[in-house]
């Protein structure tokens, strides 16, 4: 396990939407350089950059024509290079974004293996060996090459499936995910991966990690043992490399497949959806976070408690506050509602996640037309707003006219320049809770935790090692009664009778106090206390 996640918070960069410095409307690699002091202040200390390789951008760059060629609107390997080398002199480290489960439509790779003659790459797709024949339960697509077969698609018609196997084959274009051909599409993952590993790259954000292996069984056995081979290289010749994992149960993600990372994704109903985007069950928003809804930590603490206890010492379940596919938070949460959430979401065990822009609160815009393929994900890439429109043009982002930009700004949106100067902003707040977080080994990634109070109708309050962590996101008082918790009970069995006495505040948002063991907490509260 790399050493350094254990105090690691990470960035999230979208490129193309960041820091534009040639002026074509585009974020590039040279802006994520330009921009790094500000990530440092901000607390993050690791960058996840999204796919930056050579594509046509029919999905973002999740369509990838080269794995060792930066896309030319980012700039050059040689920028990217340079990236790496500035990011570490400032105590940084970047993961790049791996496509492992599918490539463009363009990949050299793949026009080879639609050619008629058998070639090296003949077996590095999934093919059938006759023109009209269907494959059963997977999407796939015909008449787009000269060989005599139909192939797998993993998404879009422009992102054919590669190949690395079935589990159990069924029909005799099948292979095994032990044979030749899939074994060889292995080792042309392990070989990009050594690629930018050797070049300064510390680790990679998989994508869809759990496809590898089709009709793979309900333990996804035969995909975790792919990764398992990619960790024991790792582990061998790049210790200090990371991997997380876009998969999101970490049962098979850690305990199975070596990941050192796995998100905890914004899947409807699940535990991390109900603190945040409760709205996406089509019925009344009950977020945890949303001050005036009937939010229920317990629905949260029921999905996310038996994760963390059967995978606690075998990596880390990464908590975001959104991601490049995600609604933003403040699609339905004000300033101060945020503040609780990150508060929360920043002191919870495990490796967490900013997306750019949500610590000074960007909006989700509903209504953005679809863009390389974005869809409804579309409204939470838009360019970070560095300045106020008042400020700069396109809210400091680029110097480009307003039609070469990738997106719209949210003109109207807030801006880092402006949170800034306001001491109580949301930015400053995320900035003072991140100093903590590294201040303090009790908010490790691997550092203690446990649910002193988690029920409905009360303040959430966790523990980390000897800090007393209590949250009250409502729009009403709550309180608790501490005498029943284990801190209590320890304070209590050191001889010391005065709980208050025993605890000092390190971090508040909002008014609390403790009084004859009672936790009364003001509306929209946040503390963190330390036993003395």
């Amino acid at each position: 396990m790399p050493e350094w996640l254990k105090d690691a918070v990470f960035y999230e960069i979208y490129p193309q939407s960041f820091y534009d410095t040639n002026d074509d409307g585009i974020g590039d690699i040279r802006g994520i350089i330009a921009k790094l002091d500000y990530v440092r202040e901000l607390g993050c200390n690791a960058l996840w950059i999204n796919p930056c390789f050579d594509s046509p951008f029919k999905d973002a760059g999740y369509d990838v024509r080269d794995y060792k060629k930066v896309a030319p609107r980012y700039g050059t390997n040689e920028d990217l290079y340079e990236l790496f080398k500035t990011a570490h002199e400032k105590g940084i480290h970047v993961l790049l974004d791996l496509v492992p489960g599918h490539t463009s439509e363009e990949h050299e790779w793949f026009k080879a293996s639609g050619k008629a003659e058998r070639n090296e790459y003949s077996d590095r797709y999934i093919w059938t060996d006759f023109w009209i024949s269907g494959i059963a339960g997977h999407p796939y697509i015909g008449g787009e090459c000269e060989r005599n077969g139909t192939y797998m698609l993993n998404f879009f018609k422009c992102q054919p499936a590669l190949n690395y196997g079935f589990k159990e084959p069924k029909e005799r274009w099948q292979m095994s995910y032990l044979d030749e051909g899939p074994l060889a599409t292995q080792e042309a993952l392990a070989d990009i991966m050594r690629f930018w590993l050797d070049r300064g790259c510390d680790g990679f954000r998989v994508d869809m990690a759990d496809s590898l292996v089709k009709d793979d069984d309900n333990d996804k056995s035969a995909t975790c043992s792919i990764w398992r081979r990619i960790r024991k290289m790792l582990d061998e010749y790049y210790p200090e490399a990371a991997l997380v994992s876009e998969w999101s149960n970490p049962y098979q993600s850690l305990n199975s497949a070596g990941f050192h990372m796995d998100f905890y994704l914004d899947h409807r109903g699940n535990g991390y959806n109900t603190l945040l985007r409760d709205y996406e069950g089509g019925g009344a928003d009950n977020s945890y976070f949303k001050k005036d809804a009937d939010g229920d930590i317990e629905r949260f603490l029921n999905d996310y408690l038996p994760k963390y206890e059967a995978t606690c010492g075998n990596g880390y379940i990464s908590f975001m506050t959104c991601n490049h596919d995600t609604p933003r938070p403040a699609y339905t949460l004000d300033e101060n509602e945020l503040k609780i959430a990150y508060a929360m979401l920043l002191t919870l065990p495990g490796v967490p996640f900013v997306y750019y822009g949500d610590e000074i609160g960007m909006r989700y815009i509903a209504d953005m037309p679809t863009k390389e393929g974005g869809y409804t994900r579309t409204g939470t890439r838009t360019p970070m707003q560095w300045k106020s429109a008042a400020e700069e043009e396109n809210c400091g982002f680029s110097k480009a006219s307003g039609e070469l930009l990738y997106l719209p700004v949210d003109k109207n949106g807030p801006s880092a320049g402006e949170m800034e100067k306001r001491p109580d902003s949301l930015l400053n707040t995320v900035k003072e809770i991140l100093a903590i977080r590294h201040k303090k080994k009790q908010l490790s990634a691997d550092a203690r935790f446990s649910v002193e109070i988690g029920r409905k109708n009360a303040p959430f309050v966790y523990r980390r090692e000897n800090l007393l962590i209590a949250v009250n996101p409502k729009n009403r008082a709550q309180e608790a009664d501490l005498g029943d918790t284990g801190i209590c009970r320890e304070i209590m069995s050191a001889g010391r009778s005065d709980i208050c006495e025993a605890l000092s505040t390190v971090f508040s948002i909002g008014a609390c106090s403790i009084e004859n063991g009672i936790l009364k907490m003001a509306p929209q509260s946040f503390m963190i206390f330390e036993v003395n």
